[in-house]
């Protein structure tokens, strides 16, 4: 895609290019999403940049209308098998914050230099600015859905220290933590005693249409028992599923209802610092990162498919939240995954 088609996009407000790429204007220091409602700014004060993480590299903060931190992601990062791809869904699921990019380097089988290389010939920044990117949204989501106290918060999000938090949260948002917290009217106290049974509230956005019906339908055709389960009427249903993760356990709950282009979700979490790695992998698990208007042009093309496409937009195939689980279930088949997981599972680290 060409800048002029880019700016056609961001001049038409088109929703469909969130997270495909984003764009920022020198006069005013801002980055937005292609769909941000604010005015039109002038083609020859306009940048553009493929990821969130190269506008704030090169100085730019967040729109405080559009909020550019919160869109879906590309859908490219689930199917690219090359290095990009594969370090872009490693960072995603906190492995920089974890092993730092040496770590990650590793797991790819490139050195570091290579990497930082690469992702920065790609997307215009390394995998530290990446990361610090996903943190400083994991930070705003905390900051203005709970009450817990700021300096866990910063941890939790994967910050080495407070000062680091603080500079990187002004920067980014233009405002101190605790201005973001009071533009999202957080309630103290309640919120703190609630957090350990109604879990972190969160919005799990999704582009274009989500057929979340269709989704659930088959989330429910084999839940593994004990591991995942479906409650409600077809509408209003709730899916629940427990997660492995690399601090901890969690206990997550996604609505098949929703009032947007978003599904609401609540994780319990034993250890905060899991809460990016579970977001992560219920957005794969849901395949809400995928590009409906590309799908369905490809498959409307096929004259015996398009009457179905049109008329059941937003069609996705559900992921996996986590792979080895996937590789089990692939091999056995869902009823007798459910018994090795009553025989070999491991217990809740908080039942819940």
């Amino acid at each position: 895609m060409d800048e002029q088609t880019r700016y056609e996009a961001v001049s038409s407000r088109d929703a469909r290019f969130d997270g495909e790429f984003f764009f920022a204007v020198e006069t005013t220091g801002i980055y937005c999403r292609p769909s941000c409602p604010a005015v039109t700014p002038k083609r020859k004060n306009v940048r553009f940049y493929p990821t969130a993480a190269a506008a704030q590299t090169n100085g730019f903060r967040a729109c405080r209308r559009c909020r550019p931190d919160a869109v879906p992601g590309s859908a490219e990062w689930n199917v690219r098998a090359d290095v990009v791809g594969r370090a872009m869904r490693m960072i995603g699921d906190g492995v920089v914050d974890r092993e730092g990019v040496p770590g990650l380097a590793h797991r790819l089988g490139y050195s570091s230099r290579q990497v930082q290389r690469q992702l920065n010939a790609e997307l215009g920044a390394g995998p530290v600015a990446l990361a610090r990117a996903q943190r400083a949204h994991t930070a705003r989501v905390l900051l203005q859905t709970t009450a817990l106290p700021v300096t866990e918060i910063a941890f939790a999000a994967g910050f080495g220290s407070l000062r680091q938090f603080n500079d990187t949260v002004r920067q980014i948002y233009a405002r101190t933590p605790s201005a973001l917290r009071t533009e999202a009217g957080t309630g103290l106290g309640i919120a703190v005693r609630q957090a350990g049974t109604t879990g972190i509230p969160l919005r799990l956005a999704h582009r274009g249409p989500y057929a979340a019906g269709d989704v659930f339908d088959l989330l429910a055709a084999g839940p593994v028992a004990r591991v995942e389960e479906i409650t409600g009427e077809p509408g209003r249903r709730t899916y629940r599923r427990t997660l492995r993760l690399p601090y901890g356990t969690a206990v997550t709950s996604v609505d098949e209802r929703s009032a947007g282009n978003w599904l609401d979700a609540r994780i319990h979490l034993t250890d905060l610092r899991d809460l990016t790695t579970a977001v992560q992998r219920l957005r794969r698990l849901l395949d809400l990162d995928a590009d409906p208007y590309a799908v369905d042009e490809l498959l409307s093309a096929d004259p015996a498919l398009a009457p179905d496409v049109a008329a059941r937009p937003g069609v996705r195939s559900p992921g996996a939240a986590d792979a080895e689980e996937f590789a089990v279930r692939a091999l056995v088949g869902d009823a007798a995954a459910g018994a090795l997981v009553e025989e070999y599972g491991k217990a809740l680290d908080v039942p819940c």
